[in-house]
């Protein structure tokens, strides 16, 4: 197709192809702006951002985690659970993908804890499978197992599920750059 378009844009003889395709981009354009405006005000909307430059800088972590117990600790293996609050749902009244992806960056990182590794660290890559839906009030288990823990680089698997059925609501791979400590 882009090379229809370009062999299109090459012929003199084709003046209509040009404003069809010039038409398509500047509708598209036009989404993506009125997209980029949607998103703007809504975030105004919810915070201004001189208050949001006001947070703490672990406001975040706090935001998410309110309401998570700690059921299980083990070296490589930690298993929390929480009820879904109100504040972490999204539009369509479910846990909100962003708030999973949280889960699993702090509980992941937790469980890499557990076997000793250092308290600093860098996400290399989160994958996530979002396979059900929580809705608010509903009990959800998070577990964290270590795959691998490397004195630089470890991997964990995380595991999002709902407590009362064990229906899984997302599986996650998470692999974290470990930050040696520093002689200082």
């Amino acid at each position: 197709m882009i090379l229809t378009l370009f062999i299109y844009f090459s012929s003199p003889q084709s003046p209509t192809a040009r404003s069809v395709v010039s038409s398509r981009f500047s509708s598209k354009q036009m989404a993506l702006e009125s997209a980029k405006r949607s998103l703007e005000a809504a975030a105004e909307e919810i915070l201004p951002t001189p208050a949001l430059d006001a947070l703490p800088s672990k406001f975040y972590d706090a935001f998410v985690l309110r309401g998570l117990r700690v059921d299980l600790v083990e070296p490589g293996h930690l298993l929390c659970s929480m009820t879904v609050p109100p504040r972490l749902l999204n539009m369509g009244n479910f846990l909100h993908g962003g708030a999973t992806a949280s889960l699993v960056d702090l509980v992941g990182s937790a469980a890499f804890y557990t076997a000793g590794a250092q308290s600093r660290g860098v996400p290399m890559e989160i994958g996530i499978s979002y396979l059900d839906a929580a809705f608010a009030n509903e009990e959800i288990e998070i577990e964290a197992k270590i795959l691998r823990a490397g004195r630089a680089v470890g991997v964990v698997k995380v595991e999002l599920r709902k407590k009362k059925t064990r229906k899984i609501l997302a599986n996650a791979r998470y692999t974290k750059y470990l930050a040696p400590s520093s002689n200082l």
